[in-house]
């Protein structure tokens, strides 16, 4: 077992792309007007990498065009103090409307969580793809 300063275990690519897999919710790390910015998002992984999708005229949708993002899904359980943190970096970009891909990524398991204003799922029709260039992760698992 490979472990880190801190005694977290290190966790494989592979590990961390199953890991990836099994939630549907991270936090999307951004640059907003030349600040940091940090915003959850739902995402699917599919294949090597993430897809999030948005409104065309999002906060996010404006600030990740061809840029480096980062995002970050975890699970913690307090009690039995375990769980795991994997972070994702990569250059993110849009898909238009239009492209053989687009009409794939509208089939992929990935409906909003949230509607404002009445809006049906379909009207979130842009799509953020962040492949997993860099990928890391951490386990804390408890000890007898």
């Amino acid at each position: 077992m490979k472990a880190d300063s801190t005694g977290l275990r290190v966790l494989s690519r592979a590990e961390c792309l199953k890991l990836l897999a099994s939630v549907p919710l991270g936090r999307i790390v951004f640059t907003d007007r030349a600040l940091p910015a940090i915003q959850p998002v739902n995402y699917v992984l599919d294949g090597d990498r993430l897809v999030i999708r948005t409104t065309a005229g999002s906060k996010l949708a404006l600030a990740v065009r061809d840029t480096i993002v980062a995002l970050e899904s975890d699970v913690f359980d307090p009690a039995g103090r375990t769980g795991w943190s994997v972070t994702v970096i990569g250059h993110a970009h849009a898909v238009p409307e239009g492209r053989g891909e687009f009409s794939r990524l509208v089939r992929l398991p990935l409906a909003p969580w949230t509607y404002r204003n009445g809006e049906r799922p379909d009207v979130r029709d842009h799509y953020i793809v962040l492949p997993v260039e860099q990928v890391s992760g951490r386990r804390v698992e408890t000890y007898p």
